[in-house]
């Protein structure tokens, strides 16, 4: 439709209809109007998924890589690519608007939501994220960039006000935002929790009605966070134009109609808010006529299996890559004879980070089963080494049947106040969900009941969630105890990012057992029967944790192994939306593990399965460290072919990798407000800035990655807004190369581009370029510039 359309629309609203379309009709979906023909608009988490309306296991979703993986690529068409895929997924799910992508920055390694979020450098997350919204939209589907703005830390997160100067906010934290806004239009944007210069952005006028509509010209709808509308009047005057989720909000129950009546609020202002969500509407063929074809299927296709596989190996970084006999340690091949698999990410691997991006894949392929898969013919064995997860691992599904002889998985009933069992399903063995009016009416307690299969001996069990549980063996209570949140904060998503655990011991013996398998059942009563989430989660260990005994076994392992390929990482307990992190150290003692494998078996390979940076005391010590981020659920494919090199590695950091906390830019307390005020005192001098300012080295340079190949760069030449590169593959192979273009005082990318070229050919690459200086630097990462690019004919 028109403007003149949808003004038409418009004026046949009454003004409690105006005020009704504003606030969400219920968690994920506004309300609907038969009389201009609105039909229910709905939306969804998306930033590596697009999870839906349900947070359900049942339900699933394909599961990209995390944000930075995908920046990883450094390549305009594969994140496009990416945001086809959420399209493509969201048409099939019958969603209309998608809460992606997160493009707030890696200002500290320590942001609990890094891993969410795209680059430390503002160029690459706007080019990027442009990208993505532009593949998202392509399929008629909204894309809503998030937080803004300055949304980078998750302490105090819904209260703290971001103290920053004006050039850093325009140069560092806007920048992203404008550069998605000036070349991808997306139809929508979050506004974040925190307050920026003393305004909470829902109400903070000057960067919302100011920049972002008025002088960036955007014609989009601003939704707030969830639940981060905190007025009527300060919200609705100041550029707010939804309030979510529904049904209650400030803006409900006629408050915001009351407001205008009163005077309080212009008119104009609402109407402005509705001829934005009628053009949304319109855009996604919610508005009129009929609704655009959604191609609903109950299953992620397999077909999208391949795309997600080829962007997930894109994004792999080749940190190191050191000769071992006289050969590069990697690839390895497939002649490879014996392959030892070591650490406990290789069996439970951090696809996705915690929090609200969470989905539920069709599957995840565990880097053991890709590396099996991929070799048929070798003997590849696995130990664990180390524990280092908070919570027991979760039980397999295959573990566990059905006691009422339906398959495999728990069978959930839902109590009433009698204890009458007032519904029942069969759900999953992990961790289960409930949103707000998920529980089936009348239920007063939930109880799982399961056959495990098990072996006799010592074991763990351990549930977690907020309230009250009984846990039955064969009929025998082997615990009865309240559970109580270890946060005091009323974050609504809090036992879902960090759910509290009570574990017990259990010793089977022959009478316990029936055919290998033992009655098992849960009765749980929740804390709040109202909570926004419920959450219900099992854990599950047969035997007793003796750490000493499995590292001597991977010990062993390593010592009689062609080749070692040890898995560490953290997971999504580690780096989640809610809190940032303590600690860049990976947890548990994976370091001892990595250094006592190397110790034992030169040709040890490190696999680095975290969103974010980490320490790597033992960098130097091993031939090659391949960093593989929160990979998605084709993770262990990806892995394998890259480990094989039936794929190259083509990944370039997105961040700066750091050797030490004291050369960190933002270090903390950084991250931490100090009486409600988080100030960005380091000014623009974030990520590869504040290195390059300070004179620090880190242990991987922004830009860095290897790659199977070498290339040799030969000229560059400037002409106006365009950098010409000549180079050269001077190696054995087929490869991708990131050309990145920096101003060399201060270091600033400028701009960057994908070069292909088989061994010894020699292409040139164009790169569109935005200097600041005169003097432009060439090559392959922030400390590796190898041409200055001359001025031509401009």
């Amino acid at each position: 439709m028109d403007e003149g359309e949808l003004r038409s629309l418009l004026e046949k609203l009454t003004l409690a209809e105006k005020a009704r379309l504003v606030t969400g009709a219920d968690f994920w979906t506004l309300h609907s109007n038969s009389k201009i023909g609105l039909r229910t608009l709905v939306c969804s988490d998306g930033p590596n998924g697009v999870r839906g309306t349900s947070w359900d296991e049942r339900d699933t979703s394909l599961l990209l890589p995390v944000g930075s993986g995908i920046a990883a690529t450094w390549d305009r068409d594969a994140a496009k690519r990416a945001g086809e895929l959420f399209g493509e997924e969201a048409l099939r799910r019958g969603v209309h608007v998608v809460l992606a992508p997160t493009v707030n920055l890696h200002r500290s390694p320590y942001g609990g939501r890094h891993f969410e979020n795209f680059s430390e450098d503002p160029m690459l997350t706007g080019e990027l994220g442009a990208a993505v919204v532009e593949g998202i939209q392509s399929k008629g589907v909204g894309a809503t960039p998030k937080h803004y703005v300055a949304n980078d830390t998750e302490t105090e997160r819904f209260t703290y006000d971001v103290v920053v100067d004006e050039t850093t906010l325009r140069e560092i934290y806007l920048e992203p935002f404008r550069r998605i806004v000036a070349k991808a239009r997306p139809w929508a944007m979050m506004a974040a929790y925190n307050s920026v210069n003393g305004r909470t952005m829902t109400e903070n006028s000057t960067l919302v009605n100011a920049v972002l509509k008025d002088e960036w010209g955007w014609d989009g709808v601003l939704m707030s966070d969830w639940f981060a509308t905190r007025s009527v009047r300060e919200s609705a005057e100041s550029g707010l134009d939804l309030a979510m989720p529904g049904p209650t909000s400030p803006w409900s129950d006629g408050a915001l109609q009351k407001a205008v009546e009163n005077g309080e609020v212009a008119e104009s202002a609402l109407d402005d808010k509705v001829l934005r969500l009628l053009r949304l509407a319109d855009r996604v063929g919610v508005l009129g006529g009929k609704t655009k074809k959604k191609g609903r299927t109950p299953a992620p296709p397999d077909g999208a299996r391949p795309a997600i596989r080829e962007l997930t190996t894109r994004g792999f970084v080749l940190l190191r890559n050191e000769a071992v006999n006289g050969e590069p340690a990697l690839p390895f091949g497939e002649g490879v004879g014996k392959v030892a698999v070591i650490g406990e990410n290789a069996v439970l691997p951090a696809a996705q980070g915690g929090g609200s991006s969470h989905v539920s894949p069709p599957h995840v392929v565990t880097p053991l089963e890709g590396i099996r898969n991929a070799l048929p013919k070798a003997e590849v064995t696995y130990s664990r080494g180390v524990w280092h997860r908070r919570l027991l691992d979760p039980i397999s599904r295959e573990e566990v049947d059905d006691p009422d002889g339906e398959g495999s998985g728990f069978r959930v009933e839902y109590l009433g106040s009698a204890g009458e069992v007032v519904s029942s399903e069969l759900r999953g063995t992990e961790r289960l969900v409930w949103q707000a009016g998920g529980l089936p009416r009348n239920t007063t307690k939930i109880r799982l009941r399961g056959r495990l299969r098990a072996e006799l001996g010592d074991h763990a069990f351990g549930v977690s969630g907020t309230g009250h549980f009984r846990v039955d063996f064969g009929g025998r209570q082997v615990l009865d105890a309240d559970v109580a949140r270890t946060r005091s904060d009323d974050d609504p998503l809090a036992d879902l990012l960090e759910p509290p655990e009570q574990r017990c011991s259990v010793l089977l013996v022959d009478s316990d057992l029936d055919r290998g398998r033992i009655d098992v059942s849960v009765e749980f009563t929740p804390q709040d029967l109202g909570a926004d989430l419920i959450v219900l989660g099992i854990g599950y260990r047969a035997g007793r944790c003796d750490d000493r005994a499995e590292l001597e076994s991977a010990l062993t392992a390593a010592r009689e192994a062609d080749v070692a390929v040890v898995v560490v990482g953290t997971n999504d307990e580690v780096e989640t939306e809610g809190r940032d992190r303590v600690t860049l150290d990976l947890p548990g003692l994976q370091n001892e593990l990595v250094s006592s494998i190397a110790a034992v078996n030169p040709n040890t390979v490190v696999v680095v399965n975290a969103g974010a940076p980490v320490l790597m005391p033992w960098a130097s010590r091993v031939p090659a460290v391949l960093w593989t981020w929160f990979g998605g659920q084709e993770y262990g494919d990806a892995l394998a072919e890259v480990l094989l090199g039936a794929a190259e590695p083509g990944g370039r950091l997105p961040t700066t990798l750091p050797a030490e906390l004291a050369d960190l830019p933002v270090a903390l307390p950084g991250v931490q407000p100090v009486d409600g005020l988080l100030r960005y005192s380091e000014g623009a001098s974030i990520g590869y800035r504040g290195y390059d300012a300070a004179g620090k080295e880190p242990a991987f340079h922004f830009g860095h990655g290897l790659g199977y190949t070498t290339w040799e760069y030969l000229e560059a030449g400037r002409e106006g807004a365009q950098v010409r590169v000549t180079l050269r593959n001077s190696g054995e192979r087929r490869g991708r190369e990131v050309v990145q273009v920096y101003d060399a005082e201060p270091l600033r990318l400028a701009g960057f581009a994908v070069a292909e070229a088989d061994p010894g050919e020699t292409v040139e690459v164009a790169v569109d370029v935005e200097p600041r200086t005169d003097e432009l630097r060439v090559g392959r990462s922030a400390n590796d510039l190898r041409v200055t690019a001359t001025n031509g004919t401009d």
